[in-house]
């Protein structure tokens, strides 16, 4: 199970003043927007300024101007706050509602967060009184989550990513060391793609921490909506809903046909036409995966029938080199991911007997804006694949 980030442990209605007086320049009609007296909007700010270790706004005869911190801050600000969608929602509420969420059980939230189970279940339930809403639903030990519950958990996600990226840019401007980029790397990223990338930004960025969550498309995608990843890497979708996600196109792929070093198929030119792809045994990952697609469209394009049955599915790259070692099974992978075991002759591979060609490239929340780290880790995912997989 992946584990997100620890929370900004902000006020959002300090937030909420910062944003609404960098918005109008004045306190007076900053206030009157977010119905808070005067005198506690300034309040608010000064506490804010006090957390951050920073000034916000320099006071004038003219009204509040907005130092650099805060015209930093103010729009990562304005979009939790509206991803969060209700003044009565407080920070608390929040983090204790996204723990419950991640952890599926207020014992799992508590042990997350080092908070009493009893002080989760109260924030959690204020909560659904101040939103008019059920959020979750309890099955014996388990708590899940109401449709309006996962829709709001998704919703906090965002809204602490950017609460994430805005403090980071604030301790950038500081020069204080700051800042996390963090990768759903799907299997062929893995070989040399990702490794190669992530060496030269240490280089750059060494004090920004880098973590790479590993997993299949369908583990990675749901907490690259939540904003618990900023990117993933591997092979992209064709044919999918993805409005709320931009896929790009990086390289081309081209998959063999992998074996062991003295395959009855290795090193010989038997031809590969429908007997013998059906005299062998193949491994190959899932049938909702990309790869096995490929091989499916290739064995009907060779056979003209539909494809054979797959007796081992598995997508781990370990697993399948292990596989293929002690036995005549056949597979179609990246050669980029078995690099080492070609080189050294463990494996064997052989060009398909019709192209097959799969698109790798990065896929990101279409309204997700990076930090500077995060965008110079982008432009060096698309620098090393030029380089490395022309």
């Amino acid at each position: 199970m992946f584990h997100s980030r620890a929370e900004p442990a902000l006020n959002i209605r300090h937030l909420a003043a910062l944003a609404a007086t960098v918005r109008h320049g004045s306190v007076t009609r900053a206030a009157r927007a977010i119905n808070l007296t005067q005198p506690a909007l300034t309040q608010a700010i000064a506490r804010l300024e006090t957390d951050l270790g920073c000034a916000l706004f320099e006071r004038g005869a003219s009204g509040m101007t907005a130092t650099a911190p805060a015209l930093l801050l103010a729009p990562r600000a304005e979009a939790a706050i509206a991803h969060i969608g209700s003044p009565r929602v407080t920070g608390t509420q929040v983090r204790a509602f996204l723990a419950l969420a991640r952890a599926g059980s207020y014992a799992g939230a508590a042990e997350a967060t080092g908070l009493s189970a009893a002080s989760l279940h109260r924030a959690v339930a204020d909560l659904g009184v101040a939103l008019g809403q059920r959020l979750v639903e309890r099955r014996g030990r388990t708590v899940l989550l109401s449709p309006a519950g996962a829709r709001r958990a998704r919703a906090f996600g965002l809204a602490m990513a950017e609460l994430r990226s805005g403090l980071d840019e604030v301790a950038a401007y500081q020069g204080k060391v700051a800042g996390r980029v963090v990768i759903g790397a799907m299997p062929l990223s893995r070989a040399r793609w990702l490794p190669e990338t992530i060496l030269r930004f240490a280089r750059l960025h060494p004090g920004v921490d880098v973590a790479v969550v590993e997993g299949s498309h369908a583990e990675l995608v749901g907490p690259l909506r939540d904003g618990e990843i900023d990117l993933m890497l591997g092979a992209l979708r064709e044919g999918g809903a993805f409005e709320d996600l931009v896929q790009e196109a990086v390289f081309e792929d081209r998959p063999a046909l992998i074996m062991r070093a003295g395959h009855p198929l290795a090193g010989h030119d038997r031809p590969l036409d429908a007997e013998t792809l059906r005299a062998f045994p193949w491994i190959l990952p899932g049938g909702d995966t990309p790869l096995r697609l490929y091989w499916e469209a290739m064995m009907r394009a060779v056979t003209g029938e539909a494809p054979p049955h797959v007796g081992i599915e598995c997508g781990s790259v370990l697993t399948v080199r292990q596989l293929l070692v002690g036995s005549d099974a056949l597979t179609l992978l990246s050669p980029a991911q078995l690099a080492v075991e070609l080189e050294s002759g463990v494996l064997a591979m052989r060009p398909t007997p019709v192209p097959v060609r799969r698109t790798i490239g990065l896929t990101h929340r279409a309204l997700w804006r990076p930090t500077a780290p995060q965008a110079d880790f982008l432009a060096l995912l698309r620098t090393v694949s030029g380089q490395d997989f022309a």
